[in-house]
């Protein structure tokens, strides 16, 4: 390893990252080419930012580091050549991209060279979509057009104190400044914009990188990621019910070693999104949710059981993901209806729409279990059979249909006493919203119990290992 690596924040930073001993640097020697405005007077080791190769837990990626002691991480030129470079590099050996950015911005003295060279890696990046996993961890500034690069990549993390992340900074925005709403911190680039996946210490950023990188697949054409199951595949999960109100705490029970890897999880937080482990093998997972309980049971967050705008929107863009990367699909759905704002109903159309689109265009194995109720438009959204499901699950309490028993007695039967009503209800709750009204018209496969949800997604999953499925041909989408 070169000493440049362990003379930085940047090179520790990738010590800590890989296994030890692993990394390999390119274009060490690499310094600035740019003269005007007296830049050859100036030193620029690896010209400000730390490039090269290594492996986590054995998996083979491919790593740049910016380094803000050489001119606070500017980008000029061969900076921005360097990061290119390895994207090259890892498009052609099928690994992933991991981004360790500290930087004030482009570098004033190169001007249009530092400009072009730096829309080279939107260029990569937009290349490397869908074909390598890129993870980008933001430890000091990433501003400007920097910005977009994160957002290029698949999964975002931000150092939660030192951290900042902004298109234009906080007090350039009319009506406030900093003090007023810092939009360049995690707390708000994690809960508002939603671009963040996870917040931290430097320490737990680099560990969840590690953690992630060994659930993904290393590039699209892997069918996916696996380890070794010493889970009882037949395993029990007991009160797994009492979970159903916090999605979250379903996945983990019924994943292998209770392992749940959760996404933006401080955005839209009703809608759960996260890998887990079935038999060994990566499950991207999607679940509603209306409360959310920390480690001591307390509950922290509670929403109406409804889809929203931002809850559709961070479901479709990790389910975009997974399909492209072979990673089938497990959904929990609990849902009554649509969120009713004035935000969702500026956005949710769309962004619902976007949803369903992502269901219905995955090709991968798409398993859903009902675990409450399953009212109306937003329940067929959530990887109905509609839409195209391969297998439906639904608990014995499940409710799926148009609506509560209760309010379509009450439309249909106005005027009624109240005897009526509880009777016409009752029949409904039978005729209509029961699971096994939905069995019986084969919109639900199987009615499980939820103790052995874990048993039943695995031998779907299983099952479903070798689907191939179609589209029409067309260049792609438009929604």
């Amino acid at each position: 390893m070169g000493n440049i690596a362990t003379e930085s924040a940047a090179g520790r930073r990738i010590t800590s990252l890989l296994d030890a001993g692993s990394f390999v640097e390119i274009g060490g020697a690499i310094t600035a080419r740019a003269t005007d405005f007296n830049m050859q007077e100036k030193e620029t080791p690896a010209d400000g930012v730390i490039t090269g190769y290594g492996v986590i837990d054995g998996n083979l990626v491919y790593v740049y580091s910016q380094d803000a002691s050489v001119l606070n991480g500017a980008i000029g030129e061969m900076h921005a050549k360097k990061i290119a470079n390895i994207y090259d590099m890892a498009m052609k050996m099928g690994a992933p991209v991991i981004g360790l950015i500290d930087c004030a911005g482009l570098r004033l003295q190169e001007a249009t060279d530092a400009l072009h060279a730096f829309g080279t890696i939107y260029l990569k990046q937009s290349m490397a979509s869908g074909v390598i996993p890129q993870i980008s961890a933001i430890f000091g500034t990433c501003g400007g057009g920097l910005s977009l690069v994160p957002a290029l990549t698949d999964f975002t993390f931000m150092e939660s104190t030192k951290a900042k992340l902004f298109v234009n900074s906080p007090n350039a925005l009319a009506g406030n400044d900093i003090s007023k709403c810092n939009t360049s911190s995690a707390k708000f680039q994690s809960e508002k914009a939603g671009l963040v996946d996870g917040t931290g210490s430097e320490e737990e950023i680099l560990d969840n990188i590690r953690t992630l990188v060994c659930m993904l697949p290393s590039n699209n054409e892997e069918d996916a990621s696996y380890s070794e199951c010493t889970d009882d595949l037949n395993r029990i999960c007991e009160d797994i019910e009492y979970g159903l109100e916090d999605a979250s705490i379903v996945l983990s029970s019924i994943s292998d070693g209770y392992v749940f890897f959760e996404t933006k999880k401080d955005y839209a937080k009703d809608m759960v999104t996260g890998f887990i482990r079935l038999n060994g093998m990566t499950v991207g997972a999607a679940a509603n949710r209306s409360k959310v309980y920390n480690e001591e049971s307390e509950v922290t967050a509670e929403f109406d059981s409804v889809l929203s705008a931002d809850g559709a929107k961070k479901a479709a863009e990790f389910i975009n993901f997974c399909d492209a990367f072979n990673i089938p699909v497990l959904t929990l759905t609990n849902v009554t209806g649509f969120a009713a704002t004035e935000y969702d109903e500026a956005h949710l159309a769309k962004e619902a729409a976007k949803l369903t689109y992502a269901f219905a265009n995955a090709t991968v194995p798409k398993v859903n279990v009902v675990t409450g109720k399953a009212y109306g438009s937003a329940c067929t959204v959530m990887n109905s059979k509609a839409v195209g499901a391969d297998m439906v699950y639904a608990w014995p309490s499940a409710e799926i249909g148009m609506m509560d028993a209760a309010l379509a007695a009450k439309i249909m039967y106005a005027g009624s006493d109240a005897g009526k009503l509880k009777e016409k209800a009752a029949e409904y709750r039978e005729l209509q919203s029961s699971p096994m009204s939905a069995a019986r018209r084969g919109y639900v496969d199987t009615i499980i119990e939820p103790a052995d949800t874990r048993k039943y997604v695995i031998g779907a999953f299983e099952m479903l290992f070798t689907k191939r499925e179609d589209r029409p041909m067309k260049k792609h989408g438009a929604v």
